[in-house]
C-alpha cells in the first residue's frame, strides 16, 4: 500500500528515486518491475507495480477496438506505457514523452494512491490540491452513494 506525498528530485537522466520505505515491498511484490503511463484525466503520470499493471492491461484487453472511446483509452494508456526495473539505488527511468506529458522538471511529487503512485510537477500538484480542497469545502455538488457512506 502506497500512501503519502513525497517531494523528490528528478535526476538529470530523467530518473525518479522511489522512497526507501517502499523499495523492499516493490522488490518482494514485483521484483522491482514497474510500469509508468499517463493519467488521461490529470496532467500527471501513473506508476504501477507490474502485478497491478497487468490487471489494468487485462481490463484494457476487454475493451472494444471498434468503439472509438474505448480504442482511444487503449491507445493512450498502452501507447505511453513504459515498463522498466527499479535499479539497485531505487531509481526508475521516466521516458521523455512521459516527462513531457506531466511537465516534469527537477522538483516533483510522488503521491501514493494505495496500489500505484501519481507523479506530479510540484507546482501543478500544489494547484491541484488547492482546487481539491476548495471543491470539498463547496457543498454545492452531489455526493455519490459511496461518498455518502464514507466516514472518517
Amino acid at each position: 500500500m502506497f500512501r503519502g506525498a513525497n517531494a523528490i528530485n528528478l535526476d538529470t537522466k530523467g530518473r525518479v528515486t522511489i522512497p526507501t520505505r517502499y523499495r523492499q515491498s516493490l522488490l518482494d511484490d514485483c521484483q522491482g518491475q514497474l510500469v509508468c503511463t499517463i493519467d488521461t484525466q490529470q496532467p500527471c503520470l501513473l506508476l504501477y507495480p507490474l502485478s497491478e499493471w497487468e490487471e489494468i492491461e487485462l481490463k484494457l484487453s476487454r475493451l472494444s477496438s471498434m468503439n472509438p472511446h474505448e480504442r482511444r483509452l487503449q491507445r493512450l494508456l498502452l501507447g505511453y506505457a513504459n515498463e522498466g526495473e527499479m535499479d539497485k539505488n531505487g531509481r526508475f527511468l521516466l521516458s521523455a514523452p512521459l516527462r513531457q506529458h506531466a511537465d516534469l522538471s527537477k522538483e516533483i511529487m510522488l503521491v501514493g494512491q494505495l496500489n500505484k503512485f501519481e507523479i506530479w510537477n510540484t507546482q501543478t500538484w500544489e494547484q491541484q490540491i488547492q482546487t481539491d480542497i476548495a471543491t470539498e469545502q463547496d457543498a454545492d455538488f452531489d455526493l455519490t452513494e459511496r461518498l455518502q457512506d464514507f466516514s472518517l
